[in-house]
């Protein structure tokens, strides 16, 4: 199920989504993810766009499975990938964000000494991951009761891993939900695991590192690990969409 264009009311809502993503200071997007492996991108979505999103969650037909967290230890909740073709603002937000993300994944894995590149445009990094058996959709809706959490992961779905990830916030902090906040903690080596509460509005976006990230040393560049997850959720219902550039097998 596609979800609908809406008549403006507004002259920024006239905005599409590709120019809203191309609009973002990418720039200092860039510089956070480098300093601190996430970067908040302010207002991606508008309130009507992140309600009608969460709106697709009952209906099973926009979906390929249905995770609940419990049954295999990530924690409580519950979670549905959708399918193909996606609805069409998902299917519009994710080559957006992906144009803009494969310079800094590029770039990342040279400093890691990784040989593996992505192409500039995001379906040729789809048929990349097709090709290798990966054809199974990856962006997926969140849902949260009070009491839920998401336990500290990575999203690894097979040979082919793009290293930047992003999750939009769908529901109002305070009014929808209390609590769930985004967390990501990172492992470097020989040292202490360094924790980031990433402060979210309805609609911001965070764009963090899957798996990990190169950081600066006093004797080269080094890897660092990342994992990311939700904290517990105190009191209603929050709602995240997860935006995941590689599909899995």
């Amino acid at each position: 199920m596609a979800i609908a264009k809406r008549k403006p009311s507004t002259p920024d809502e006239t905005i599409d989504i590709a120019t809203r993503v191309d609009a973002l200071d990418w720039a200092q997007i860039a510089g956070e993810l480098d300093a601190q492996g996430c970067a908040i991108l302010k207002s991606l979505l508008t309130p009507e766009e992140c309600r009608a999103i969460a709106a697709l969650y009952p209906d099973d037909a926009n979906f390929r499975s249905r995770i609940v967290m419990g049954r295999h230890g990530f924690g409580r909740g519950e979670y549905k990938y959708f399918s193909y073709p996606l609805p069409a603002l998902i299917a519009e937000t994710r080559p957006a964000l992906y144009a803009h993300l494969h310079g800094i994944a590029n770039r990342w894995n040279e400093g890691m000494g990784i040989d593996i590149r992505y192409p500039a445009r995001h379906d040729a990094f789809l048929k990349r991951c097709h090709e290798a058996g990966q054809s199974r959709p990856t962006p997926l809706l969140l849902q949260y009761e009070a009491g839920d959490y998401n336990c500290l992961h990575q999203d690894l779905y097979g040979e082919h891993v793009f290293p930047i990830q992003v999750a939009i916030l769908l529901s109002e902090p305070g009014r929808d939900f209390t609590g769930g906040e985004f967390v990501l903690t990172e492992q470097r080596p020989r040292m202490q695991s360094r924790a980031e509460v990433v402060p979210l509005a309805q609609g911001d976006a965070v764009a963090f590192a899957v798996h990990h990230r190169p950081v600066q040393g006093t004797r080269g560049t080094y890897r660092v690990n990342l994992r990311h997850g939700v904290s517990r959720i105190r009191s209603g219902r929050r709602h995240t969409l997860g935006v995941i550039f590689h599909d899995a097998k």
